[in-house]
C-alpha cells in the first residue's frame, strides 16, 4: 500500500492520522484488549502515540524497540534464520516481530514495524519508504507493505506514516475480534 493509498483510505473511513491513539485506546478499552508493539523504523513512536492517551495503561503492557538484529533475536524472537535469508525489513520479520511481542506481553494484538525511513539505507529491491507493519492474534498472522516514500517524503515523514499505519491495522484487528 502507498502513502497516497493509506491517506484515502484514513479519508473514505473520516478518520484523522491526530486521532487514531484514541480512537484505538477506545477499541481496546471498549472490548477489553490488550495491544504490544515491537518496533524497529519508528523507534518507540507507536508506543509513544498509544500511551500519549489517557487511560492507556488499561490497555498497554509492553513496547520494545528492537532497531538492532540482535534484539529483534534475543527479546522479541524473530529467528536468526529470518533475518539472515529475508533480512530485517522483511515480511517474515515483520511477522514474526508481532507476534513475539504479543506472546511476551500475553497481549491480544502485536504489531510490529520494521523499514528503511532514509535518507540511507535504500536499495533497488528495498527502496528509502519501505515499511512492513506485522499484525499477531490467536487468529492469525500478517504483515502489509508499505512503500511510504512518494513525494520525496522525508525521514520524519516516512516514520508518521508508519506510525499511522501502524495504529491503523491495530485498530481494524479490534474489529474482528
Amino acid at each position: 500500500m502507498k502513502s497516497s493509498e493509506l491517506t484515502e483510505l484514513l479519508a473514505q473511513e473520516n478518520i484523522k492520522e491526530e486521532d487514531l491513539p484514541a480512537l484505538l485506546v477506545n477499541a481496546l478499552t471498549k472490548k477489553k484488549l490488550r495491544v504490544a508493539t515491537a518496533e524497529s523504523c519508528t523507534g518507540g513512536l507507536v508506543s509513544g502515540a498509544i500511551t500519549s492517551v489517557s487511560g492507556a495503561s488499561g490497555v498497554f503492557d509492553c513496547g520494545v524497540c528492537s532497531y538492532a538484529n540482535h534484539i529483534k533475536h534475543k527479546i522479541v524472537g524473530v529467528r536468526e534464520e529470518t533475518l539472515n535469508t529475508y533480512g530485517a525489513v522483511s515480511d517474515r520479520t515483520a511477522s514474526e516481530m508481532a507476534r513475539g511481542i504479543r506472546l511476551l506481553a500475553g497481549a491480544d494484538i502485536g504489531i510490529s514495524t520494521t523499514g528503511i525511513a532514509g535518507p540511507l539505507g535504500g536499495s533497488l529491491y528495498k527502496p528509502v519508504g519501505l515499511v512492513y507493519i506485522g499484525v499477531s492474534t490467536a487468529n492469525g498472522l500478517r504483515a502489509e507493505k508499505m512503500l511510504l516514500g512518494e513525494n520525496n517524503a522525508d525521514r520524519e515523514r516516512i516514520r508518521e506514516l508508519a506510525v499511522t499505519a501502524a495504529l491503523y491495522f491495530a485498530l481494524k484487528e479490534t474489529e474482528k475480534l
